[in-house]
């Protein structure tokens, strides 16, 4: 085979791999277009379906009128034709509805989502660095990053700012500082024998209640 040959073959080659790459773009182009339709004509079958029940519920309102009722067959008619327009509008102005209501659910929340008050109050945990880890107070508006917007404290005036701290039984909380200092009851007791000490024991309950009921009260 002469290079001429070899050449040729080569360039026939080429263009055949360019065919095929177009017939495959082609393909999926034709393939996609399909699954569009398919996807169109299944919305429409569902609205179609919903359109049929409105409809016949129309009609056999109108009939139960006429034959049940005793209604006019006029006033049937105009019963029917209310239906129909009602069901042709609800299928037309509802995607319409839906649409517009999206667009004002995503407008409203590119406005507010990024501006987010903390005057009732709120957490954070962001993974980012915070300053105020061992709290603080803060005297003026100021704004703070959080994940996807821009939060706000002191808004409303002085706002403090207390880390949390899970107590003893399991719950978070703000830790008081100090705390009450330990009480010490001394109670002297004499009794000359056994039988005197039992008989106090009534005594000695009543004491003992009423120094921790002053105890709860000064808490």
């Amino acid at each position: 085979m002469s290079d001429f040959e070899i050449e040729n073959l080569s360039e026939e080659a080429g263009g055949l791999e360019q065919s095929l790459g177009k017939a495959a773009g082609m393909a999926a182009a034709f393939d996609a277009e399909m699954r569009r339709i398919n996807t169109t004509f299944s919305d429409t079958g569902r609205s179609a379906v919903r359109l049929q029940g409105t409809l016949s519920s129309g009609v056999a309102k109108a009939i139960d009128g006429v034959v049940l009722d005793g209604m006019k067959l006029s006033d049937a008619m105009g019963v029917l034709a209310k239906s129909m327009v009602d069901a042709a509008w609800r299928a037309a102005v509802k995607p319409m509805a839906n649409n517009v209501g999206g667009f004002l659910a995503a407008g409203v929340s590119s406005i507010f989502g990024d501006f987010s008050p903390f005057a009732k109050g709120g957490t954070f945990t962001q993974g980012r660095v915070m300053p105020f880890a061992n709290g603080g107070v803060v005297s003026r508006p100021t704004y703070f990053p959080m994940r996807g917007g821009t939060g706000l404290m002191g808004e409303a005036g002085p706002e403090a700012i207390m880390p949390l701290t899970r107590g003893t039984d399991g719950k978070l909380g703000v830790r008081a500082a100090g705390g009450a200092p330990p009480v010490s009851i001394v109670m002297n007791i004499h009794t000359p024998d056994a039988r005197s000490f039992q008989r106090s024991q009534s005594q000695i309950a009543a004491r003992m209640s009423q120094a921790l009921g002053r105890g709860a009260r000064n808490r």
